[in-house]
């Protein structure tokens, strides 16, 4: 047996124990979930959740959100297009840590008809599973209203998807950030199917859940995450609200803003401006 194929074993073997483990701690997961108790990954010494290594960086400081303004979003996709570049996401139609929603009124019709970049007439219209854009689907139809809605995790107050990990994988930051940890995700998707915005996937490569991040290796250095900082219309808005005057804290400040399904009572993290009722 060759190197590649022992190490391939070994990870095999590592996941089929794991996976065992998730099962057996799933309902005590679920019931512990209730209380918001699933204890994430701790070190033994402390018994806290491990932090990430950032020199330099103190996450007790900072506690990020997104905003997001329709009015402005053109649905140019180049969000998509920079966040699948700058976190290794798979190259196709089918897996995005960030999308982009049409929504259009036609006419005649109380409801609108929505379509993203997955559309099987979108992606026709690109002519590649690995190129974005909204196909002109509507231009003989007569459009009382349409608007893009842009879309990702929503790094919750109060997360689904930390409580049903029953690993502890999933864990949310005290700056607010939810990450994975893949070192500990064993691809059970509990998270996947707990999420009402369905912002996670699976990543058949890795074997993992995977999740917009905001671009968690980014912010801690002081960037902006990709998708923002390629926006050419500025319909993307991140920063810390701890920051008065940070962009986030005067957009939700100065505007009418609204999360995405309230009712759930994940207290979501991204705001919107310029979107109806019919989006969530």
């Amino acid at each position: 047996m060759d190197e590649r194929a022992e190490l391939d074993k070994h990870e095999q073997e590592r996941r089929d124990f794991l996976s065992r483990l998730g099962s057996a701690l799933a309902c005590g997961a679920a019931a512990a979930a209730t209380a918001g108790s699933v204890a994430p990954r701790a070190s033994a010494a402390s018994g806290e959740p491990d932090k990430p290594a950032i020199p330099g960086y103190d996450w007790t400081k900072h506690r990020y959100a997104f905003g997001v303004d329709a009015t402005k979003c053109i649905g140019c996709l180049r969000c998509v297009e920079a966040c699948k570049k700058e976190n290794n996401v798979a190259l196709d139609a089918h897996h995005f840590r960030t999308w982009v929603e049409r929504y259009v009124y036609l006419e005649g019709e109380e409801k609108p008809r929505i379509d993203s970049q997955q559309d099987p007439v979108n992606i026709e219209a690109s002519g590649s599973e690995r190129e974005y854009r909204f196909a002109n689907r509507y231009q003989d139809a007569v459009v009382e209203k349409a608007f893009f809605v842009p879309k990702l995790c929503n790094h919750c107050t109060h997360p689904a998807c930390v409580q049903v990990c029953p690993t502890g994988a999933t864990y949310k930051t005290e700056d607010g950030v939810v990450l994975i940890d893949h070192t500990y995700c064993i691809g059970c998707q509990y998270c996947v199917q707990a999420c009402p915005y369905g912002a996670r996937f699976f990543d058949e490569r890795r074997n993992v859940t995977d999740k917009c991040t905001w671009c968690y290796h980014r912010i801690t250095k002081g960037m902006q995450p990709a998708c923002v900082e390629v926006c050419p219309v500025g319909a993307r808005i991140f920063g810390d609200l701890n920051d008065k005057q940070s962009r986030i804290s005067q957009f939700v400040q100065n505007n009418r803003v609204y999360v995405l399904r309230p009712e759930t009572g994940n207290a979501p993290n991204v705001f919107y401006v310029g979107t109806d009722k019919d989006v969530n």
